[in-house]
C-alpha cells in the first residue's frame, strides 16, 4: 500500500462540539489520529480546551488508525472513502468503524 497525504481518506465531519479543533462540524486539525481498544475506535486527536486550534483552512486526514480490527484498516491505514467523528463513549468516536 503506497500512498500520498492526499489520497489518505478526509474526515467529511466532525460532530463533537467539545473538541478544539472542531469549526462548525468541520475538523481543522493537520490530520487525526484514531485509537482506542476493540469495539470503540476513539479520535485520539480530540482536545477538549475552551482554545480553537488547528489551521485556517484545511481539509484533515486520517493520518493514522490503530483499530487493525476494522474492516477499513489495512496495515494500520484508513482505507475508507471518508470517515465521520462524533460523540462517543467518552469523548470523540469514528463513527465509519466496523469490526472485521
Amino acid at each position: 500500500m503506497s500512498m500520498t497525504l492526499d489520497e489518505l481518506p478526509a474526515v467529511a465531519e466532525c460532530s463533537v462540539a467539545g473538541c478544539s479543533y472542531n469549526d462548525h462540524s468541520h475538523c481543522h486539525a493537520a490530520a487525526v489520529t484514531i485509537a482506542g481498544s476493540v469495539g470503540d475506535a476513539e479520535c485520539a486527536t480530540f482536545i477538549p480546551l475552551g482554545t480553537k486550534g488547528g489551521l485556517d483552512k484545511v481539509v484533515t486526514h486520517v493520518g493514522a488508525c490503530q483499530r487493525s480490527e476494522c474492516i477499513h484498516n489495512d496495515s494500520l491505514e484508513c482505507t475508507a472513502a471518508a470517515v465521520r467523528v462524533g460523540p462517543g463513549a467518552v469523548d470523540a468516536d469514528c463513527l465509519t468503524y466496523e469490526p472485521a
